[in-house]
């Protein structure tokens, strides 16, 4: 699908042809779509789709007639029947005329960062449109970061309660997340730093800065709650070994006390004649008796050391 678009007056409206000052954004392009941009702005068709591949490493390459920009963007995917994150290729082509996004899926930077919250934003100011789509990719991990740390910390209340299977799974994908965001995050940092090496206009020098120090702050981030994931999954495994622990301490102690009537019950069946009580009319019953008591007074004794 090709949609374009271009600012008059202000306002970012659809247009239908192709001319000077447009954004062309593609989302999983066909093979005539992607023809047609490839032959009316010069650009190598490798080019063009390597943003579809999603093996592509984010880095920046300048030809001719235009610029190839690749970043990763955090997105969403379904694993082990829940949403959890990883991380595609976004391709930024810079032509004299022109800026063109191409990836492989709808970009939520797109939605709702780049139509309704930008200043100034104008799709002929090329290379700034170019640092807001970094500007508004960087938010992004950053706001993805706080839903994984939110999930984090409801996984960790839920292990005081009763720790579940699904609980342990979420846990390692939070953390597989996190391992795909620390990989694109240092690749991004490395083209923002390239283009902010190339000659760039005195009024966008705060957006780049503010876009380096957005990326810088989401890597850091993303360091801090992997070490946090490895502190919860560290907690989940105490709490665990300690209701193991507490259960086979409850079970032993439970073999104690049921051991008892046991050695008396096989003691007194060996028809010994001069066992107490044997010949005693109410036998049965004290022995009964006071094995009971003997029973209670081993509880208590149990339950006095806590381990019960």
């Amino acid at each position: 699908m090709m949609n374009i678009y271009k600012t008059e007056n202000g306002v970012l409206n659809e247009v239908e042809e192709l001319q000077p000052g447009i954004w062309v954004k593609m989302t999983t392009p066909d093979a005539e779509e992607s023809q047609h941009i490839v032959d009316h702005y010069g650009i190598d068709y490798s080019d063009l789709v390597a943003a579809l591949d999603d093996e592509e490493s984010s880095r920046i390459e300048v030809e001719d007639s235009y610029t190839l920009i690749l970043v990763d963007i955090p997105i969403t995917e379904v694993r082990n029947d829940e949403e959890y994150y990883t991380t595609i290729p976004l391709g930024i082509i810079v032509t004299a005329d022109a800026v063109i996004t191409v990836c492989r899926q709808e970009v939520e930077i797109f939605e709702k960062n780049l139509r309704f919250k930008m200043r100034n934003f104008s799709t002929g100011k090329k290379m700034r449109f170019v640092y807001h789509i970094l500007y508004s990719i960087a938010k992004l991990y950053l706001y993805d970061l706080r839903n994984i740390d939110k999930d984090r910390t409801e996984i960790e209340e839920r292990a005081g309660k009763g720790t579940l299977d699904t609980d342990i799974i979420s846990l390692h994908e939070l953390e597989s997340s996190l391992v795909y965001f620390a990989t694109s995050l240092r690749a991004n940092n490395m083209v923002i730093t390239r283009l902010m090496r190339q000659n760039v206009y005195p009024e966008d020098e705060e957006l780049i800065e503010d876009t380096i120090i957005e990326n810088n702050q989401a890597i850091e981030m993303t360091t801090i709650y992997r070490d946090i994931i490895d502190s919860t999954r560290e907690l989940i495994s105490a709490v665990m070994d300690n209701r193991l622990n507490n259960v086979m301490k409850y079970l032993t102690s439970i073999t104690i006390v049921m051991a008892i009537p046991t050695i008396i019950s096989g003691i007194y069946g060996m028809n010994v004649k001069w066992l107490p009580f044997a010949g005693t009319v109410h036998g049965f019953g004290i022995v009964c008796l006071a094995t009971l008591i003997i029973c209670i007074i081993t509880m208590f004794w149990l339950k006095h050391k806590k381990m019960l």
